[in-house]
């Protein structure tokens, strides 16, 4: 009798953990936000690369440049 208490005491602690899991707390909202900001800079950062590039190809077109890869 007394182990089956133990066991539906440590059942009900565990799912009780597993929910309070499940939640949204402030350093997952945290982690979520620092993620979407290093997507920003690395979206920018590709861009800023792009609009390089094309100015590189565009300067070696207009300058009559055979190989126009940058």
């Amino acid at each position: 009798m007394k182990f089956k208490k133990i066991l539906m005491a440590l059942t009900v602690a565990l799912s009780i953990g597993l929910l309070a899991a499940c939640e949204d707390g402030p350093a997952e909202d945290a982690g979520e936000e620092f993620d979407r900001t290093v997507e920003n800079i690395q979206d920018a950062a590709d861009d800023a690369g792009n609009e390089l590039e094309d100015a590189c190809e565009e300067a070696k077109e207009e300058t009559g440049m055979e190989d126009d890869d940058c």
